[in-house]
């Protein structure tokens, strides 16, 4: 569980290694629903906090994201809002968003930003007012998404723009992938003291069992390969060397 500025946010696992974020606020009684991957783990995280899900938030039609997005609109009557570029791709859809485009979440404004490269309609909701951003499989802490559609500079230009977000920004990603994240990042930037102070920190987390989300934008800087790449090219070979890592 996470609180900014009036707004809680509570991981619920999900599959292998999923997280659907709740985003709640406590001053209007707003919950969105951030990529229900499954259905009912979505409103029994919602049920047993006794609030309603009046929204539901899509990044990406993968089906880890979007299995679940019929039920829990049968439930609860709340809206889907997804990328208009992906509006075939899963059954539930109600509004198709692309790049500029704004959408209310509880008290807040949600800019869309378009961050193809994880799929070719990916979309990030940017939260400035509370310094969040809800990066799907774009960004991860330590890492990014495979490409499974877009191209090595297309992801490359999606991260150097979240990159860009201010420092504080708190980026909430949809996967438990931060371990092995940094077990890469310590591989390819041995000399770097963030990276190792990370890891430790990282590895004691997930020892503990605890939640390795959100992140900061000024702890990728600083820690995260692909956001450190300097070209598309360096990217696209770090990205090769990830999907082998073991």
């Amino acid at each position: 569980m996470v609180m900014a500025s009036a707004a809680e946010f509570v991981a619920v696992p999900a599959l292998s290694d999923n997280y659907i974020w709740l985003l709640h606020d406590w001053d209007s009684g707003h919950t969105a629903v951030v990529d229900p991957g499954d259905g009912a783990a979505a409103l029994s995280a919602v049920a047993e906090r006794g609030w309603t899900a009046d929204q539901l938030l899509v990044t990406h039609w993968h089906p880890d994201h979007t299995a679940g997005v019929a039920q829990v609109k049968a439930a609860s009557g709340a809206e889907v809002w997804a990328p208009a570029a992906e509006r075939a791709k899963f059954v539930g859809f109600d509004h198709g968003l692309g790049e500029g485009d704004r959408v209310a979440v509880g008290r807040w404004t949600a800019e869309v930003w378009e961050v193809p490269g994880h799929t070719l309609g990916h979309i990030a909701y940017i939260l400035p007012e509370i310094g969040v951003a809800l990066v799907g499989d774009t960004l991860f802490a330590c890492g990014c998404g495979r490409l499974f559609e877009g191209t090595p500079e297309q992801m490359f230009r999606s991260l150097q723009r979240l990159g860009e977000l201010p420092g504080e920004t708190l980026a909430y990603a949809a996967h438990e992938y931060t371990l092995s994240n940094v077990r890469f990042a310590a591989h390819v930037e041995p000399a770097n003291a963030a990276v190792a102070e990370r890891l430790r920190a990282v590895e004691a987390a997930r020892a503990a069992g605890r939640v390795t989300l959100p992140t900061s934008i000024a702890e990728e800087r600083a820690t995260n390969p692909f956001l450190r790449a300097a070209n598309p090219d360096e990217f696209a070979a770090l990205r090769a060397r990830k999907d082998s890592f073991r």
